[in-house]
């Protein structure tokens, strides 16, 4: 076991390490100078070299791209001079433990992500903080969504093959995979938030939470991510009912189950203590999929919904060309589809002994 996460470690390393050199120079062969998106409107000559030297414009791009991978390594060297990008000045890294040498220091810290152009040099990490707990929550409450409902239809429109209501389950779960999320954000909206609100008392935008008018501080309102979580929810919960019913197709034709069933044992019984588990297998592979993209796929849902999450915050940083704030969210994204990665690889194998770890 500690071999194979050490070897899964190593790949998740070089994969990483491509996506950071990837995003590194995608964003930095856009036209513009980041020197002038931070200035805006307030730019002078002095102002602009300023700028520069603080973060290292004015350094060719190779060596830019050092000092980025110097920046995001938990281990990384610093100059003495405070004139220097690679200075280590106070407050620039979070938890940092300093080793100084002659001409350089050495820093163990906290992957630094830089700062915002456009909130007044706010940390990247910080916003991603304050924003990324929302988005998970609201991924987390729609795969929920998904698989609880998504397992039962499908377990119903298995036992019920070639019925009316497998034929219905199986509209429905096309329907679910042909909209377009950013369409059914809208609908959602429109319907449950706008036209029904006085039944459903949903509102049309929200966050999870909301400032009380009394100045009682900030509030809890759950309801706020019912919607969303519908709407983000519905293609994964088409995909798993599919899934869910041509795998317990095929396990319930495996001859342990004829075993089972010359046994006298319930349907119930039969597919809850025998076929559930291995029919599982391909609903985990497909959710960990889905849940890994929902962080980036819920783009358009929590910019519709106002949901203040890190799609709402990457949209915002597009329309400012706020770079360093969208490459450190693909960032997170990238490491989150890695983690899922292994852990899906782990669940896959306690859900079926016949699946071995490679090491």
């Amino acid at each position: 076991m500690i071999s194979y996460f050490f070897n899964k470690l190593f790949y998740a390393f070089f994969t990483l390490f491509g996506v950071v050199t990837m995003v590194f120079f995608l964003f930095n062969i856009l036209p513009g100078d980041p020197a002038r998106m931070m200035l805006d409107q307030n730019e002078n000559s002095t102002q602009l070299a300023v700028v520069k030297k603080k973060y290292g414009f004015d350094q060719p791009l190779s060596k830019q791209y050092l000092y980025y991978l110097n920046d995001l390594s938990p281990l990384s060297f610093h100059s003495m001079q405070s004139d220097d990008y690679t200075f280590c000045s106070p407050g620039k890294y979070q938890e940092a433990s300093i080793v100084s040498f002659q001409r350089f220091q050495i820093v163990l810290k906290k992957p630094y992500l830089r700062e915002s152009f456009q909130k007044n040099g706010k940390k990247v990490s910080t916003i991603i903080v304050e924003t990324l707990p929302n988005t998970v929550f609201l991924a987390v409450f729609a795969i929920g969504i998904a698989l609880f409902i998504g397992i039962i239809l499908g377990i119903f429109s298995a036992l019920n093959k070639d019925s009316w209501l497998d034929k219905s389950i199986a509209i429905f779960s096309t329907f679910g995979m042909s909209i377009p999320s950013f369409f059914s954000a809208i609908l959602f909206a429109w319907i449950f938030g706008f036209l029904l609100h006085d039944w459903t008392h949903l509102n049309m935008t929200g966050n999870l939470y909301e400032v009380d008018d009394f100045g009682n501080g900030k509030v809890l309102q759950l309801k706020n991510s019912i919607l969303p979580a519908i709407v983000l929810g519905i293609r994964p919960l088409a995909v798993v009912i599919q899934l869910m019913r041509n795998a317990l197709l095929e396990v319930l034709n495996q001859d342990y189950i004829r075993t089972a069933k010359a046994k006298g044992l319930s349907t119930v019984r039969i597919v809850y203590k025998h076929a559930l588990k291995n029919a599982l297998n391909p609903v985990i592979t497909a959710i960990s999929g889905w849940f890994a993209s929902m962080l980036a796929g819920a783009v358009f849902v929590e910019y519709i919904f106002g949901w203040n999450g890190l799609g709402k915050e990457i949209v915002e940083a597009l329309n400012t060309l706020d770079l360093p704030v969208i490459m450190g969210s693909v960032l997170i994204i990238a490491i989150t589809f890695v983690f899922i990665t292994i852990l899906v690889d782990l669940i896959y194998a306690y859900l079926d002994p016949k699946v071995k770890l490679k090491q």
